[in-house]
């Protein structure tokens, strides 16, 4: 019966792996294509404006992923289902959706009109290291000598990669030390994103996808709406409903943040989490070909330098988690849905 069952798992392994390749490739590409598009706006303006701005693309993407999410998963909202919710469910899916779904892709999109996607790509590695403290700190979880230098090598990676960046236009002084404001603003944003990661893992767990997945979006657009309004006036979306926009962006939300979403959770289903990990640790590397190959943006000596050091870390990381697979392979499928919940909050800009 054994014998039996290992090509079968096999198989499925490898078909799982596949998926979430294929979504590490899009997330990776989501901020040279979300650059690429303001590009092509800016040859088509409409009245002096932008049809394809920063702001209308986050806007109109997540609406445009709300729409297919809603397809996919409006048999999840039903009373019986929203019954079983508690009070702290919603607040902690509230917090999460401001954290995650509008503070932290508002300050990722702002970044990206500031400073170079592969600036956005590396600095918004601190993520990693941060979940992993706050992990050890709030959670109480342990964590290997490996991981542990690894989380350091990726933070000074990180800091090396701000601090190195030559002079620019967009920069502020702090102590006497010249820092991008665009990098300060992935920073925030990653900030944002693994304290949502920490909340998620502890109170969501148990919530279903499609209501955490749709609250997040739809809660996320409407704050972001009006933060927007509220620092750039009322006429800020004037062109919100212009068909140029709409049509970019109805490939822009099926193809990054819906395909990518579905290919990365289905792939989480069919694979142990210590696989989602490795191949998730690739993605700065997609990210900064797609920058090289859509944009053409070459790389800088502070890039190469915090880059490598980056590297170094995943790698340490990874080294860590391989050596307690055998030890976390039982936890690890008992608590798939939560793992589900976890790369979902904790995935980082994905292109909303």
């Amino acid at each position: 019966m054994t014998r039996l069952k290992k090509p079968h798992r096999l198989i499925h392994r490898i078909s799982g792996q596949t998926y979430l390749w294929l979504a590490i490739l899009i997330f990776g590409a989501s901020n040279a294509v979300t650059r690429k598009l303001t590009e092509i706006g800016a040859q088509h303006f409409i009245d002096g404006r932008n049809p394809i701005s920063l702001c209308n693309v986050l806007f109109v993407g997540n609406l445009c992923a709300l729409i297919v999410l809603l397809l996919i998963y409006w048999r999840q909202w039903n009373k019986a289902t929203l019954k079983q919710l508690s009070k702290k469910d919603w607040v902690s899916l509230t917090i999460v959706a401001i954290l995650s779904g509008a503070l932290a892709p508002g300050l990722i999109f702002q970044a990206l009109a500031l400073t170079g996607v592969n600036n956005v790509i590396l600095v918004g590695r601190l993520e990693p290291p941060l979940t992993l403290a706050l992990s050890v700190w709030l959670l109480k979880e342990r964590v290997s000598l490996w991981e542990f230098l690894g989380a350091i090598a990726a933070f000074i990676g990180v800091v090396l990669t701000i601090f190195l960046q030559p002079p620019g236009e967009a920069m502020m002084n702090m102590g006497g030390l010249h820092v991008g404001l665009g990098e300060l603003l992935v920073a925030a944003g990653s900030v944002a994103v693994a304290v949502s990661t920490i909340i998620g893992k502890k109170y969501l767990s148990e919530i279903p996808l499609g209501i955490y997945s749709i609250f997040r979006t739809a809660t996320g657009t409407v704050i972001f709406f009006f933060f927007a309004i509220v620092l750039y006036g009322s006429d800020h979306f004037m062109d919100v409903l212009s068909p140029f926009l709409w049509q970019w962006m109805f490939l822009y939300g099926g193809l990054i943040v819906v395909l990518g979403q579905s290919f990365w959770i289905k792939g989480l289903r069919a694979s142990s989490v210590s696989a989602a990990s490795l191949v998730g640790s690739f993605t700065p590397i997609a990210g900064i070909l797609a920058a090289y190959f859509i944009l053409g943006e070459a790389p800088t000596l502070a890039q190469y330098v915090g880059g490598s050091v980056i590297l170094v870390g995943i790698f340490l990381s990874q080294v860590g988690k391989r050596q307690q697979t055998s030890r976390r392979v039982a936890f690890s499928m008992v608590a798939s849905p939560q793992a589900e919940q976890e790369v979902e909050s904790g995935m980082g800009f994905k292109g909303i």
